[in-house]
Order: structure tokens, then sequence, then C-alpha cells
């Protein structure tokens, strides 16, 4: 199924069109009786200027559908888009070249160069493309996400939760198209956690930047404006304007209405968390 538009929120940044999307996408491991299929032709819009999270069970394909939308991954059949850019069939060192320019990354596990001060990880892509960041630009983005005080520190003096904002503020640093975020939250307390899904969720309100998150929680896919749900490789729903609880529900129903479904207990305990967090 393809996507629609999230509807225009006042004070957001206006609908810029289609920042990536996939027609027939399809991703298979192996071959004959043995393969399997992570991803069974979909067809997805992603909006400009809007945060989409996308979810769905172990297995059900979400991080396979953001590596083949990222490039990260070839695809078995299909075309995926950037922009108006096909990036199927590019060779690896166009791949390379559009991911370093195009496109911005965070990750569960931070990916920080532990050498390195956070101001030198967050311009390090630019750097190694041998381009000069926009200081102006970077000045908000390092502001925004109140990072001035820990420029100079290292990874190792930083705690989790900073060491993710540094990885925002280098997504974020070359302005790019398109940032993906795979479990951005995964290894941060609720506190934490709800803070950086505050920058994200900044970054597309204020910044009009692009975002999909990769998550299995609902209290962080309820920052976003569009929820897409997977199951089996293939996205079997879609949520606008979510709310923690209609996530939570919806999830549930995906996986047969069971609430005792494997993981599910881990889920409330999370959404409860978040709650916990805020009402702090």
């Amino acid at each position: 199924m393809s996507t629609p538009a999230a509807q225009h929120v006042p004070g957001r940044a206006p609908d810029g069109g289609i920042a990536t999307r996939a027609r027939g996408l399809t991703k298979a491991y192996g071959s004959g009786e043995t393969a399997v299929r992570a991803l069974d032709a979909v067809d997805v819009d992603i909006t400009r200027g809007r945060f989409t999270a996308v979810m769905g069970p172990s297995g059900s394909g979400k991080s396979t559908l953001m590596h083949c939308l990222a490039g990260l991954d070839t695809v078995s059949a299909g075309q995926v888009w950037l922009g108006d850019t096909e990036i199927t069939g590019l060779k690896e060192r166009e791949l390379t070249r559009l991911r370093r320019d195009r496109i911005g990354f965070m990750f569960q596990s931070f990916n920080l160069i532990p050498t390195l001060t956070a101001a030198e990880n967050i311009t390090l892509p630019m750097a190694i493309a041998g381009r000069k960041p926009d200081e102006k630009w970077l000045d908000q983005v390092i502001d925004r996400l109140g990072l001035r005080d820990r420029l100079t520190h290292r990874p190792a003096q930083l705690s989790g939760g900073q060491q993710q904002r540094v990885a925002c503020a280098r997504a974020l640093a070359s302005r790019p198209e398109l940032i993906f975020a795979d479990e951005p939250t995964g290894n941060l307390d609720s506190r934490a956690g709800l803070e950086v899904l505050g920058f994200l969720r900044g970054a597309v309100d204020d910044l009009g930047q692009t975002v999909v998150m990769v998550t299995h929680d609902p209290g962080a896919a309820a920052h976003s404006d569009l929820v897409l749900f997977l199951a089996d490789g293939r996205i079997v729903d879609e949520m606008a304007r979510p709310t923690a609880d209609a996530v939570l529900e919806r999830m549930r129903v995906l996986a047969g209405g069971n609430p005792q479904t494997p993981g599910s207990d881990i889920v409330q305990e999370r959404l409860g968390d978040g709650r916990a967090a805020q009402e702090d």
C-alpha cells in the first residue's frame, strides 16, 4: 500500500513532496525453498517535512525497510527513489556519496568515534567529504541540542543521552534531505529518550527536516506524524496523529489481539516509564 501524507499542522514546515518512495520493494534472503522474504512487494511514500515512525513485531521487516530506503542494503526486486533519484542499481561508490551528502543517520549504539571530541564527531562526515559546514546552521543545531558546553568532551566523558544528542547533531549537521533513526532511544533511560525524541520532533517542526524512525516503543512512535505498521514484510496498517495508547492497542491487534504476546509486557512497561517521565 502507498501511504498518504499526514495532514498539515499549523506552524509546521509546508508539505514539500516526497522525500523517499519505493514501489514493489522486495528483499529476500537465501534462495529456493529456504528463501525468506523480509520485504514483500512494499509500496511506500515518505512525505518531506514530516516525522514517520515504522513499527512491527520482531522479524516484520522494519529495519530492512529502513536499510533499503537508505541504500544500506540491496533490494531483490522493485525500485527505491531518494527525491527524484532512483537509487536501486547505483554503484557502491555512487551510493556512498549519496548517503554521505543527502542522508543523516542515528543508531541505537550512537556510533561515535571515541578518540574524537563531540565537535569533531558532529562534523566528521563533512570532513571526510572535504566540505566545510555551514557555520550558521551548525551553530543553530548545536544550540538547539544544548551541546555548546560539551563540544570539547569525548564520548566517554558524556552520558548516554548526551552521546545520542551528539549523534543527532551529526545527522543534522549537513542539513540532509532525510534522517533515518534506528531505535534511537533503545539505549537510553526514559527521561533521556524523551529528550532525544523532543529534539527529533523539533528538527521536523522548527528546522524543516524529514525523519524516519524505526522503533518498537509506542511512546516513541507517538512523537511522529504518521506510524506505518509492518507484519510479515508488508505494510498492513498506518495511523496518523498517533497516541501511545492507540499505537499500543494497534500493535496488540496486529499480534492477534493477545495482550500476553511476547514482548507486550516490556512495551507496556516502557509506555508507563514514558508517562512517568512526562508527569515529573
